[in-house]
């Protein structure tokens, strides 16, 4: 349904009328306080440790930033909503001499193309006769107006009020135009829902939170003993570190992105603050809930090795990135190098696995041969993304000072530098499940670390390394191999 504003002055001679979809707004405004499927996960997570008590007011105010981060997201689709640019424009007439104005009397508006309108009470008319016989005006049409903002008005269009619904039909065939005016509201509406997910998604850097997921879930089953032990206490253990892992996650890679915008727009235009689809406000506002979220989120688990994942990561990855005196780490590459290796290799691994072992299942800490294994094996792989990363950014670190291994030593070197270690740790996993005494861990840790060392160097071998596009891609099938070795993980014995 179609509501019409009222007339906005444009000046002094001229007249506009709005007609605003007040129910696509009113949708979108429902839409960002629906938390159904959050309040499921985090009710999960607060009834999953019942002995605890007095978490009524921490969790409410989880809902309160959490609100908030929501309406930080959505803010993009009220503001447009409220722009003139989503409005539909329908005519503007030279502005006629007052008169008292009655809403139930139908006007008529005479063209000067040679049609007319039939319109309710939004004009002042001329003239009144005395006996209160219906009154009229002639006016003439903005031609600049129509071309852009009336369809069809060579065929003439009749306005039809009933209470607060306006409806316009062809005067030619005596169609409503309302459900077509309403599915281009929902169109519209539909773009800026969408684009607004999009750019979110890109703020996210989807390849780390899926790496970081990924690697939480095979550690934990690392701690697995028994079918048994696939427990509901399990799943909320998994459940709890995924969700403050992924909250901390973005709070890293988001506040990165605010320390690096001007380089950036060289190296990665396409990102929301580099291109300004996110004000420098929106980041910080986005960044700074999802770390108090992520905090919160560990302190209502009562995990100590959960909460101390969290607040190194935050630690290192806040270090890594801001611009203060005796920090942003990542512009020492060697320094940089092991602030990537102490998170996605030790904390990852060792916390969150003690996460499992220690809290969930109140077992002793065992650094078991499987968890010795998946650290020594991602702390190559780290290594290796943090020196491959910055092959594809060559060009924006030099510009502005980033002395990255790429710059010092050329993408060439690098590049093969990155295979090399790479091949060095398939061939140490292939060893280790060489001399395993279980048959099919053996097997399969054999099999599948041939298999994943054979298409790395066979892909390596056809990469253009002056094609900027080229790298980027090998650098994201990078990441594939390291979500594989996750699923390879939990096999080892």
């Amino acid at each position: 349904m179609l509501s019409i504003g009222g007339p906005q002055s444009l000046g002094s001679h001229f007249t506009v009328l709005r007609v605003i979809p007040l129910s696509v707004a009113s949708s979108i405004q429902l839409l960002l306080k629906a938390k159904g499927l959050y309040s499921c996960i985090f009710l999960a997570i607060h009834l999953g440790r019942p002995t605890q008590v007095g978490q009524s007011l921490p969790l409410f105010g989880f809902w309160v930033l959490f609100y908030r981060v929501k309406k930080l997201l959505g803010s993009s689709l009220h503001s447009l909503l409220k722009k003139p640019m989503s409005s539909m424009l329908i005519g503007s007439f030279p502005r006629p001499c007052s008169s008292s104005l009655h809403s139930d009397d139908w006007r008529t508006v005479n063209f000067k193309l040679g049609h007319s309108l039939d319109v309710l009470g939004s004009y002042v008319p001329a003239q009144s006769s005395r006996n209160g016989a219906e009154r009229s005006c002639a006016v003439s049409f903005q031609r600049h107006l129509v071309k852009h903002h009336v369809r069809g008005i060579h065929e003439g269009y009749t306005f039809y009020k009933g209470g607060e619904k306006i409806i316009v039909v062809n005067a030619a065939s005596g169609q409503p135009l309302e459900s077509e005016s309403g599915a281009s509201a929902s169109k519209s509406t539909g773009k800026l829902a969408v684009n607004a997910i999009d750019a979110f998604y890109r703020f996210s850097r989807p390849h780390t939170v899926i790496g970081t997921a990924l690697s939480i879930v095979s550690v934990s089953l690392l701690a697995v003993e028994k079918l048994s032990d696939f427990s509901p206490l399990f799943f909320t253990g998994v459940l709890e570190a995924v969700v403050a892992a992924l909250l901390m996650n973005i709070y890293i890679v988001g506040l990165n992105q605010l320390s690096d915008i001007e380089i950036d727009k060289v190296n990665k235009p396409y990102l929301p603050l580099a291109s300004g689809e996110y004000s420098v406000g929106t980041g910080v506002g986005i960044i700074t809930s999802f770390a108090i979220m992520s905090f919160l989120v560990g302190w209502i688990a009562g995990s100590w090795p959960l909460f101390w994942a969290l607040f190194v990561s935050f630690v290192l990855g806040t270090a890594y990135s801001i611009d203060l005196p005796l920090l942003r780490w990542k512009r020492f590459a060697m320094v940089a190098a092991m602030c990537i290796l102490a998170v996605r290799a030790v904390i990852v691994q060792i916390a969150f696995y003690m996460h499992m072992q220690t809290f969930v299942y109140r077992r002793p800490a065992v650094f078991s041969r499987p968890l010795i294994f998946a650290t020594a094996f991602m702390s190559f792989f780290s290594v290796v993304i943090a020196l491959f990363k910055d092959i594809p950014d060559i060009e924006g670190d030099r510009i502005f000072g980033i002395r990255s291994f790429s710059v010092r030593l050329g993408q060439k070197r690098v590049f093969w530098i990155c295979i090399g270690l790479l091949q060095m740790a398939y061939a140490a996993a292939i060893s280790v499940g060489a001399i395993s005494s279980c048959l099919w861990s053996k097997v399969i840790t054999v099999l599948g670390h041939v298999v994943l060392a054979s298409i790395l160097w066979t892909r390596a071998k056809s990469v253009d390394l002056n094609s900027k596009a080229a790298i980027t891609s090998f650098y994201m099938f990078i990441w594939k191999l390291f979500y594989a070795e996750y699923f390879l993980i939990p096999l080892v014995r």
